[in-house]
């Protein structure tokens, strides 16, 4: 679920449509959170879609830790990259705010952490834009990705978070916070990849030959290098 001070805008012709602020979300709010709603697909399911369903899945899905795709229900679907996003991850399913977002500021993430398996170009313009986005960004990128990803993450119990409700994980992410336990890395989800090799904060398989074990999807089409369009719902 997306945080409710968001709304979705026409942001250019070569952007399309994004997530916007409508209100000041504090640096460390935590901005979506996978929810009992969104969708979850195996690649068989996909397959056997009708190729009209498989084109919205591949468009606007990501692939979890377990190879299956996750169709987000709401806006979040519409959510566009950065390489300097204003949303990360650490190795939970939910996102916090790396930063003020003012209102009219669009809500971006990194779609490294989708687990494409082919590059695209991107176009997001930002001062430390990679040109590419590839398929071992997370592996090549996941240390200075965490390093980003820590100081916004202990801010949590320090904004108003209406989306806290809706973590699963409220236990262990306390006991981070009193810093009783490590932020685990956003390694965490990088598909099928063993957990005695995604260890913790800033661990170094980056010279592994890890490959994702998944089917490609196309939800980077819709960076900020193509127009992302609302799905149709009449």
């Amino acid at each position: 679920m997306i945080h409710p001070d968001t709304e979705l805008r026409f942001i250019n012709p070569q952007i399309g449509y994004g997530v916007v602020a409508t209100r000041l979300i504090p640096k460390g709010t935590i901005t979506w959170v996978r929810d009992d709603l969104d969708r979850t697909l195996s690649p068989a399911q996909v397959e056997a879609m009708d190729s009209v369903y498989q084109n919205i899945i591949t468009t606007y899905a990501y692939i979890d830790s377990k190879g299956d795709f996750v169709l987000c229900w709401d806006l979040a679907r519409y959510v566009n990259h950065s390489c300097e996003p204003s949303c990360r991850m650490a190795g939970y399913e939910f996102e916090v705010a790396v930063r003020d977002i003012h209102p009219g500021e669009q809500l971006t993430d990194e779609y490294g952490y989708l687990n494409i398996e082919y590059d695209f170009p991107c176009a997001c313009d930002s001062p430390s834009c990679r040109k590419h986005v590839r398929a071992g960004d997370l592996l090549r990128y996941a240390e200075a990705w965490d390093q980003e990803t820590e100081a916004p993450f202990r801010l949590i119990p320090t904004v108003t978070q209406p989306l806290w409700h809706l973590i699963r994980e409220k236990d262990e992410v306390n006991a981070i916070l009193q810093r009783q336990l490590p932020i685990p890395s956003c390694l965490k989800h990088y598909p099928l990849l063993p957990a005695e090799e995604y260890g913790l904060l800033w661990p170094d398989v980056r010279s592994q030959n890890h490959k994702p074990a998944r089917v490609a999807h196309d939800r980077a089409l819709h960076s900020a290098a193509a127009p992302r369009l609302p799905l149709s719902v009449g």
